[in-house]
């Protein structure tokens, strides 16, 4: 009891300490969602005791079911629950933002002394390690999602109709949740989405957003607000899609990179590495904005600068604009940041709205979210169409002239090697990209003496 007056006598969060909080967690923010997740719980529940075991998970549950990256989402909720829709608009923007500007450094680099023999070889040991952490993410997620054998019938099926009949992303999805919801509805017990986030099991003592604590003000559920939420999103949307079309016309690059990703933004149900697919088939193959060692070379990069992995899409942004915008010849870096801003932009823009616009409802109904039947047949999907993904990088990596030229050896064992790190030895991502990165640099001056000895 007096611990609960003490918790109540404290004074509110700050602003100030909300933003610090915020700017430092976009800095640290590596290990995908469930280590920007972790993060946020050990800061915000259990160290300073902002917001109660209960709440947490409760926001956490409803970005769970929404498009776009959860962990982004959970800040912006937080940071909405805690200072208005100023307080979730700094929270998500700073997410993000260190991620933004070292991915802008990072692509210039790369396409400006990528073709270095140092920096060609520490990307040539990293892709094969790519490779493996996709197939990790692949196992990651099919080990919760495919509790049962019609799950598993799921993404078989995504698997041969994205890699054998080469079928759209968004028509999966479509396929999935339909299944789901005629699975949910014959067979229930099948389609319950097990191992999500349940309600809490942990008490870290009294918080000052605690179980109890009434509903702020701001948060009470009004049509008026949500009216106006959708309205300044429409603005922001149209004004920005608008402005594009009258200056580079609609099928200028611009245009179709803010169209083509915010298409992107709403089918990423199951995180990143379900969006992927997706973006390679628009990015790749129907708009050649990038190649596809290129989409490799920048889901590496992704994998080692904080914030969420869907960050790849600045890369890809950055890399259309450089090739595809008639600028200036000699503004390329402009041309590459205004593609890069655009495709950001348009990516994580629902994001904010999602979650300014449904939080009040979810904060009103305060009830335990899970996951529908429709979600639970496309997370099983998204299995499927990420082994393919893992297939696709494979190919490319250990065969780069075709099945026609020579197999590469060493990026098989150097793939072998990360694989077993990942399994067996559970290396983090990071660790695991900067030894790969390292094997290929030794190589660079290994291979001489190895070619001088007859040896390969």
């Amino acid at each position: 009891m007096i611990k609960n007056i003490a918790i109540q006598q404290q004074p509110p969060i700050s602003f100030s300490d909300a933003f610090r909080f915020w700017l430092k967690l976009g800095f640290i923010s590596f290990g995908g969602p469930a280590g920007q997740i972790a993060i946020m719980h050990q800061e915000l529940v259990e160290r300073r005791r902002w917001i109660s075991e209960q709440r947490f998970l409760h926001a956490l549950n409803y970005c769970m079911l929404l498009p776009g990256p959860e962990a982004q989402q959970l800040a912006i909720y937080l940071g909405w629950l805690m200072h208005r829709t100023w307080g979730g608009v700094i929270a998500g923007l700073l997410f993000i933002l260190p991620s933004l500007f070292l991915l802008i450094l990072l692509s210039w680099i790369y396409l400006s002394y990528g073709h270095l023999p140092a920096v060609a070889s520490l990307l040539y040991g990293i892709k094969p390690a790519v490779t493996a952490i996709v197939l990790f993410a692949a196992h990651r997620i099919g080990s919760r999602a495919l509790k049962n054998s019609l799950l598993w019938l799921i993404a078989g099926l995504a698997f041969l109709a994205i890699f054998a009949l080469h079928t759209p992303f968004p028509l999966i999805v479509l396929i999935a949740a339909s299944l789901g919801a005629i699975g949910g509805r014959f067979s229930p017990n099948k389609f319950a989405m097990g191992g999500g986030h349940h309600a809490a099991k942990h008490h870290y003592g009294p918080a000052l957003i605690d179980d109890n604590t009434p509903i702020p003000e701001h948060a009470k559920f009004r049509w008026s607000h949500l009216f106006k939420i959708i309205a300044v999103g429409l603005f922001l949307w149209a004004s920005v899609m608008s402005y594009l079309t009258i200056h580079y016309g609609w099928n200028g690059a611009l245009t179709q990179m803010g169209w083509f990703f915010t298409k992107a933004a709403l089918l990423t149900f199951g995180g990143a590495y379900a969006v992927l697919p997706y973006v390679y088939q628009g990015a790749v193959d129907h708009y050649h904005w990038l190649s596809a060692t290129q989409m490799i070379d920048g889901l590496a990069l992704g994998e080692t600068t904080p914030g969420p992995l869907i960050m790849i899409v600045t890369f890809v942004g950055f890399l259309a604009g450089w090739s595809q915008l008639p600028i200036a010849s000699s503004a390329t870096l402009i041309s590459g940041l205004a593609g890069a801003i655009v495709v950001t932009y348009f990516t994580f823009l629902p994001s904010f709205l999602l979650i300014l616009a449904g939080g009040p409802l979810v904060e009103s109904s305060r009830n335990n979210l899970k996951f529908t039947a429709p979600l639970t047949g496309i997370t099983a999907a998204v299995v499927g169409v990420i082994v393919n993904l893992a297939v696709f990088f494979a190919w490319h990596v250990l065969w780069p002239q075709g099945f026609e030229g020579t197999f590469d050896l060493t990026a098989a064992l150097i793939g072998i090697s990360a694989l077993l790190a990942l399994f067996r030895y559970k290396v983090g991502i990071i660790t695991v990209i900067m030894i790969s990165g390292l094997a290929g640099l030794l190589l660079m001056f290994v291979k001489p003496w190895l070619v001088q000895q007859g040896m390969i």
